[in-house]
């Protein structure tokens, strides 16, 4: 998003970010909080959901390298509707509110790149809540397998590893559903030699098994 900025806005943001370095676990915002800048991933992975009237998350998307978090509260002058925590150790720069607005306000193109990628946005979310209301479980499950292989992939020998520990609790968040489902579908999946498992990551067999089970070409 920053790439094709000027020398001089450059400058300035390099001047005023901070960069920290995070460890799994740790929180970088809260749901409910107000925005002071916006963060850019230089490295490793965050996770960002809400927090049901249950306790239970419901994971909103698995942010990487390259992204922004918490520019859509910050421009919409909101708190954050949702949390982010570290997944994988990450090294993260903050970018304060001003500098980024300056930057907004003055370089044209980089009000372009944003305002596309705030619609992008948009259409993931619609996207989910459609799969949400007709997509059963398991073509839930089916898909977001894919999307992490699609993400995370690496050669896993037979198959491709998903190189990112998930929790079942995690998966479930991401596909929204009860943990004890997801568990009994992995299994499933496993029995169906669609998936296999290297200790705590899972490796994709049949990629054209999932997206078939997802639905993903419309049926």
């Amino acid at each position: 998003m920053f790439s094709n900025l000027s020398e001089p806005h450059l400058c300035n943001l390099s001047d005023n970010k901070n960069f920290i370095s995070h460890k799994k676990g740790q929180i970088l915002f809260y749901e409910g909080t107000k925005p002071l800048g916006v963060f850019c991933i230089n490295d490793g992975v965050v996770k960002v959901f809400k927090t049901a009237s249950n306790g239970k998350e419901q994971i909103i998307r698995l942010a990487n390298k390259g992204e922004f978090l918490g520019y859509s509260s910050l421009l919409g002058e909101e708190v954050y509707s949702s949390t982010g925590t570290i997944v994988e150790d990450a090294k993260i720069c903050f970018v304060p509110k001003e500098t980024f607005l300056k930057v907004l306000v003055e370089d044209n193109s980089f009000h372009r790149r944003l305002t596309k990628a705030l619609c992008q946005d948009l259409g993931i979310m619609e996207h989910k809540l459609t799969d949400a209301t007709q997509k059963s479980i398991r073509e839930r499950l089916a898909f977001t397998l894919l999307k992490l292989s699609e993400t995370y992939g690496v050669d896993g020998g037979a198959g491709e590893k998903i190189d990112v520990v998930l929790t079942r609790e995690e998966i479930a968040g991401l596909v929204g559903t009860a943990t004890e489902t997801i568990i009994r579908l992995l299994s499933e999946f496993k029995k169906d030699e669609l998936i296999n498992f290297e200790g705590k990551k899972i490796i994709v067999l049949n990629k054209k098994g999932l997206a078939r089970l997802s639905d993903f070409y419309g049926g």
